[in-house]
């Protein structure tokens, strides 16, 4: 029994095809997170060799990393039985999961990293249905 996972990635969505025994099942996961916006740079001290200490900045990009993290974390929950795992999708995302993956040690089950721009979820299970199609 063979399973095959295509997942198309961003960090606000991640849209998992499985195909087990040429069965089809889609599922969609969010982060729940707003578009991280790096902060414009404002003031700072000017005052010379003086810890700055933790700022605005540090603070939310550790939860909004954390947060990433828990969104990974589910999603590697999802496809962690599939013997395939292609990835795709358009942004740093679709890399950074196949880092988790390797850390996880299912790195080798990664079939592929491609890039791709926004798709509807009928044209990404399609898309993954065309991937793992075998001829015979």
């Amino acid at each position: 029994m063979k399973s095959e996972v295509g997942l198309w990635i961003d960090h606000r969505k991640a849209v998992i095809v499985t195909i087990v025994n040429e069965v089809e099942v889609t599922r969609e996961v969010r982060s729940n997170l707003e578009k991280h916006i790096p902060f414009s740079s404002g003031s700072r001290s000017k005052a010379p060799h003086k810890s700055q200490g933790p700022t605005a900045e540090d603070t939310r990009d550790r939860l909004y990393g954390n947060h990433l993290g828990g969104y990974y974390e589910g999603i590697i929950s999802l496809i962690r039985g599939a013997d395939s795992i292609w990835i795709f999708g358009p942004g740093e995302a679709k890399v950074e999961l196949e880092t988790r993956l390797k850390h996880e040690d299912l790195g080798g089950r990664i079939v592929g990293i491609d890039t791709v721009d926004k798709m509807t979820d009928m044209q990404i299970a399609a898309k993954v249905r065309g991937r793992f199609s075998t001829f015979l």
